[in-house]
């Protein structure tokens, strides 16, 4: 078990009290005398002081109420917390090699230190980078491209001409480069748009299970390194979303909708296409964003739940207003 000092190495941050060893991080419900655990405001850190944890990772101006307890200063304990997870619980590194059941194609490029599980296939021309780890029953389309490190999880589709960079994580479910929604009326028919363009993915993006990524019509649909996507997103053709930009699930955007970096995108929002979302932009839970977003800040397009029945006495009285 890590001692405190070495811990607070690891972290950059300040060792105060009994140099104790712990053996997991835990939340403040689930600590016990070896875990250490995090308080992110007063309020949390009163709490930690309470708890039965062997040490609490603290700010600065929180240290106080730990009195003799061990503790770790840090200007960002939820960072803090984020980093020792991974020290607890790393990732799996690859285990290189090819199972036999995976069909790859002669043309295809696997570098010796990637991991490739049962079923997998992997097209022509596909290049899989240094210490890939790509998992059974996943499907690589022509001339796609996995970057050094990253982990495609069961069951994800990637199709052709997609380029994934490195160090990211694609959950199971995940499609990339599936055609984008266009078409042509023509007397009351439609007439498909052939979907020429490719998906574009930076270094460091997470994508989470069953999200989709449409590929660009003409233009590439592109998403930028440090994305976060949670679970169930649907991303149309030729969005382009900014670095270190995190959305969470349900979101929607349609086609040609540009978001810049730092952004944050609360669950169930719909973004409207061809439309810009500047940089460093929230955008709250369920909002409709409809128009350009221009100046930086939190927008927010719905109202707060009520009772039914004052919810249909209020818009009655919306509707009047414009009478």
């Amino acid at each position: 078990m890590p001692l405190l000092s070495e811990l607070a190495k690891y972290l950059n941050s300040q060792h105060v009290g009994a140099d104790t060893a712990v053996s997991r991080i835990a939340s403040l419900r689930g600590c016990d005398a070896q875990a250490i655990t995090f308080a992110v405001d007063s309020q949390s850190a009163k709490q930690a002081s309470e708890s039965p944890a062997g040490a609490v990772i603290v700010r600065e101006s929180d240290v106080q109420l730990m009195g003799n307890r061990p503790a770790l200063i840090h200007k960002d304990p939820y960072f803090a917390y984020a980093k020792l997870a991974q020290y607890f619980a790393p990732r799996p590194v690859a285990k290189p090699g090819i199972h036999p059941s995976a069909v790859v194609d002669a043309t295809a490029s696997v570098d010796p230190t990637a991991e490739i599980g049962p079923l997998v296939y992997l097209a022509p021309n596909v290049k899989i980078g240094a210490h890939v780890r790509i998992h059974a029953g996943v499907r690589v389309g022509a001339s796609s491209t996995i970057g050094e490190a990253s982990e495609i999880y069961p069951n994800a589709v990637v199709y052709h001409l997609c380029l994934i960079g490195a160090r990211c994580i694609v959950h199971s479910g995940v499609v990339i480069g599936s055609d984008g929604f266009g078409f042509a009326p023509n007397a009351g028919e439609w007439e498909k748009i052939p979907q020429t363009g490719r998906v574009v993915i930076g270094d460091d993006v997470e994508i989470g299970a069953n999200t989709t990524i449409d590929r660009g019509a003409l233009d590439d649909t592109i998403i930028g390194n440090g994305v976060k996507l949670d679970n169930q997103i649907q991303i149309a053709h030729n969005c382009v979303i900014g670095d270190y930009t995190a959305v969470a699930g349900c979101v929607g955007m349609a086609g040609s909708s540009i978001i810049g970096k730092h952004c944050m995108i609360g669950g169930a929002a719909m973004i409207s296409g061809h439309l810009t979302v500047c940089d460093r932009v929230v955008i709250s839970a369920g909002t409709l964003v409809s128009n350009d977003i221009t100046q930086p800040g939190r927008y927010t397009g719905v109202m707060p739940t009520v009772e039914h029945a004052a919810w249909r006495k209020m818009a009655v009285r919306v509707r009047k207003l414009s009478q």
